[in-house]
C-alpha cells in the first residue's frame, strides 16, 4: 500500500510539474518573449518565485546564468540568502553572477529610498551584464499576485489604463515569464521538484504599501471573494489586450499629427478630433509633458477650433517645446547644451578644496558613525601616484562616471535628474576630473576609482568649499 501511495504521488508530482513548465513555456510563446535555447539572466533571490523561475527555465532548455544581489541590508540573513542562492546553483550546475551593493552610499549620493536605490543598482547592474551581449534578457520571477498587487497600488494613487495594465510580460530586456501562474502554483511545483527556497523576513513587515496589500487586504478580498486573485488577473490582462490595441491607435495619432521635425499638429486635433484633449495628452505623454502642460497648451490656444496664440514654451525634463501658430515645435534650450565647458587645472591641496590625511582606521570610524558629509570625499592614497592633473569643470553633455556602488557607468545627466535639479542647479554642479577620469561629481555621486578598502595605508579626504 505504502508503495503505490509513493507511486501516485510521484505520478502527481510529474503532472503537476508538466503542467506548471507548460503554462510558463506557453505564456513565453504567446508573448514572444525568448527564441528556443536563448541564453538568459535570471534574478535569483532565492525566494520560492525565483527559484520556480530559474529552474523551470533551464528545464524548458533556455541556456540560464543566475544573478544575485546581495544588498547587506538583513545583517545574516542577507548573507544567508547568498549562500543558499551559490549552493542551489551548483547543485543545479548553472553559472551564478554575485553582486554586492552598497546601498546606504547610494541612497546618501542620490537620494533615493531604500527601496528605489536597491531597484536602481539591479536595474543598472543587469544592464551592464546584458551590454556584454551574450544574454538576450533577464528573466525576473513576478507572479500573478504581484500583477494585482500592482493593479491595486496603481488603482489607489490614481492611474489611468497605462497604470492599469499591471506589468508587462516584456519591458526592454526584462521579461516576466511567471505573470499567469500564482504564488500557490509556484511553491506546488516547488515541492513537485524537491526544490527548497529561503524567506525574506521584511515581507511579513508591513510598513510598505505593497506589503500591506499583500498580507492583509488580498488575503481578505481572496477569502470574502473566492478566486478573485485569479478573476483580478485575467483583468489585467483584459486591461493589457486594451493597453496594446489603445497603444496602437496611439502611434497612428503620432503618424498623423507628429511631423518628422517632432513638431506637433495642434490646430488639426483641435478641428479633427472628438476628444482632443485626451489625444493631445497621449501624444505629449511620450515628450515627457503631462496634464498640466496639455491643459496649458490647449489654454493657450483662443477659439473653438483653433486660432492660435504663438511664443509660448512649455517644458519637460527632457524637451521644451515653443507653441507657433497652431505647432507645438521642440526647441533646443541651456538644459541640452553644454552648461559649463571650461575647465581649470587645480591643486587639491589648496581652495576650493580642503585636504586632509589619515589612517585607515581613522576613515573607519568617520563611516561608522555616518558622519561623511555630501561635500567631502575619501580616496586611497594612490590617487596621488604618477603626479597626475587635477581639473575642475562644469557638468558637459556625454559625461560619465563609473560609479561608487554598482558596475558599469553612468551619464552624469542621469545622476542629475534622478536628483531633480533645475536648469539653475546644474550650473552649479562641479565635475572633478584626475587626468581624463571623472572622480567625483561634487556633492552627488563618487566614482569608484581609488576605492578606500581595508589595505589602504593611507586615505585622502577631500572637501569642497563653494565659492
Amino acid at each position: 500500500m505504502f508503495g503505490a501511495n509513493s507511486l501516485n504521488l510521484r505520478q502527481t508530482s510529474v503532472v503537476m510539474s508538466v503542467s506548471f513548465s507548460q503554462r510558463v513555456a506557453q505564456f513565453i510563446d504567446s508573448y514572444h518573449l525568448l527564441q528556443d535555447r536563448d541564453r538568459i539572466i535570471v534574478g535569483l533571490s532565492g525566494g520560492a518565485d525565483s527559484v520556480a523561475l530559474l529552474h523551470v527555465m533551464e528545464s524548458l532548455g533556455y541556456k540560464c546564468e543566475a544573478s544575485h544581489c546581495n544588498f547587506h541590508l538583513r545583517g545574516p540573513e542577507s548573507d544567508r540568502d547568498e549562500k543558499f542562492c551559490r549552493e542551489l546553483c551548483k547543485s543545479l550546475d548553472i553559472a551564478i553572477n554575485v553582486m554586492d551593493f552598497d546601498v546606504n552610499a547610494r541612497c546618501k549620493s542620490s537620494g533615493e529610498s531604500v527601496e528605489m536605490a536597491c531597484r536602481s543598482l539591479r536595474y543598472e547592474w543587469w544592464e551592464s551584464l546584458l551590454s556584454s551581449g551574450e544574454f538576450r534578457a533577464v528573466a525576473v520571477g513576478h507572479h500573478m499576485e504581484d500583477n494585482v498587487e500592482t493593479l491595486m497600488l496603481n488603482l489607489l494613487r490614481g492611474s489611468g489604463l497605462s497604470g492599469l495594465k499591471g506589468m508587462l510580460p516584456r519591458r526592454g530586456n526584462i521579461i516576466r515569464p511567471l505573470l499567469d501562474v500564482s504564488r500557490e502554483d509556484i511553491e506546488t511545483y516547488l515541492e513537485s521538484v524537491g526544490l527548497k527556497y529561503v524567506t525574506d523576513s521584511s515581507n511579513m513587515e508591513n510598513d510598505y504599501k505593497r506589503n500591506r496589500l499583500r498580507n492583509i487586504i488580498l488575503p481578505s478580498i481572496e477569502k470574502l471573494f473566492p478566486g478573485a486573485m485569479r478573476s483580478i488577473s485575467a483583468s489585467v490582462g483584459y486591461l493589457r489586450g486594451n493597453f496594446e490595441l489603445y497603444n496602437d491607435f496611439v502611434g497612428q495619432l503620432c503618424d498623423r499629427y507628429i511631423r518628422a521635425n517632432g513638431a506637433i499638429d495642434i490646430s488639426s486635433i483641435l478641428m479633427q478630433e472628438r476628444h482632443p484633449k485626451m489625444v493631445l495628452y497621449e501624444l505629449l505623454s511620450r515628450v515627457g509633458l503631462n496634464m498640466t502642460h496639455t491643459e496649458n497648451i490647449l489654454s493657450a490656444m483662443s477659439g473653438d477650433k483653433g486660432c492660435p496664440a504663438s511664443g509660448k514654451v512649455f517644458r519637460s525634463q527632457t524637451m521644451s517645446y515653443l507653441l507657433d501658430r497652431g505647432m507645438l515645435i521642440p526647441i533646443e534650450d541651456d538644459r541640452h547644451v553644454d552648461l559649463c565647458p571650461e575647465a581649470s587645472v587645480v591643486d587639491i591641496h589648496t581652495a576650493p578644496f580642503s585636504y586632509r590625511e589619515m589612517d585607515y582606521d581613522e576613515f573607519s570610524r568617520i563611516r561608522n558613525y555616518g558622519k561623511i558629509s555630501v561635500n567631502k570625499i575619501y580616496f586611497d592614497s594612490s590617487i596621488l601616484e604618477g603626479n597626475p592633473e587635477f581639473r575642475l569643470r562644469g557638468w558637459q553633455k556625454g559625461d560619465r562616471i563609473k560609479p561608487f556602488g554598482m558596475a558599469g557607468s553612468r551619464l552624469v545627466s542621469d545622476i542629475m535628474s534622478d536628483a531633480k535639479l533645475s536648469v539653475a542647479d546644474k550650473t552649479k554642479v562641479r565635475i572633478l576630473l584626475r587626468n581624463s577620469e571623472i572622480i567625483w561629481v561634487v556633492g552627488m555621486r563618487a566614482s569608484r576609482l581609488y576605492e578606500v578598502k581595508p589595505g589602504s595605508e593611507k586615505v585622502i579626504e577631500l572637501t569642497y568649499v563653494a565659492e
